[in-house]
């Protein structure tokens, strides 16, 4: 796939991106209001364009519900895989640290300088955690299964769950962490079946199922409910 970036006074930013296997223009507006515009190779950037301008009023309106849909923040407790969150009102936006307990204070909690605030800090908690669990669990399931990778990455990355390079290099985003183990599992799984097998074929699906006790299917569907965004 190859991605750029065009401007659009109406809509702000959008992406760009050809895929070989798209078979037609698809556009997506994503949680955080960007938009991202998939096409096949034969079809030009002229044309693409088109047919955003065609839709700037249903990308709008796609906007519009994500923004609105943005709930208050609300304080409480909330226990991630190593730390205990704790948010509350305050002051200001701080965050105290306490071994594995965490207490974040808000000053406002409409604000979107608030909302950007705890989002960086939970970007932070889930990468110390993605960096810690992920590695070695990564290995663990390699030596079990047979499999070998080169290097392992941890990104935050909005548009997957992880990736396997040509030279079976692993990059896994850092919010897996949200997901319950047996969803971090497969898709660690995912990755190690792609250092071998290049495709999403029949023989992928197969080694796949055949990992995962004949639910890979199942567990697919599972992840796909989840978002790779932090809020």
């Amino acid at each position: 796939m190859t991605a750029k970036v065009v401007q659009f006074t109406q809509i702000g930013p959008v992406n760009f991106i050809k895929n070989r296997r798209s078979k037609n223009i698809k556009i997506r507006v994503k949680p955080d209001q960007s938009v991202h515009v998939s096409f096949p190779f034969y079809v030009s950037s002229a044309e693409v364009s088109q047919f955003v301008m065609k839709s700037i009023k249903w990308i709008t309106d796609q906007q519009q519900k994500f923004q609105t849909k943005k709930s208050r923040i609300e304080a409480g407790r909330f226990q991630t895989k190593l730390h205990l969150v704790n948010v509350l009102e305050g002051n200001e936006n701080k965050t105290k640290v306490n071994f594995n307990d965490i207490e974040i204070r808000l000053a406002d909690f409409d604000s979107d300088s608030s909302r950007s605030y705890l989002e960086n800090v939970m970007v932070g908690i889930y990468r110390y955690e993605a960096k810690k669990l992920l590695p070695p669990r990564l290995t663990e399931l390699a030596q079990q299964h047979g499999f070998q990778f080169n290097k392992i990455t941890i990104r935050n990355n909005k548009r997957n769950w992880g990736s396997c390079s040509a030279r079976n290099n692993i990059s896994l985003n850092l919010q897996m962490i949200k997901l319950p183990d047996e969803l971090i599992d497969y898709i660690l799984l995912h990755e190690l079946v792609h250092t071998k097998i290049k495709n999403h074929g029949p023989l992928f699906w197969s080694k796949l199922d055949e990992l995962t006790n004949f639910r890979a299917r199942e567990l697919s569907k599972k992840v796909r409910t989840y978002s790779t965004y932090i809020m």
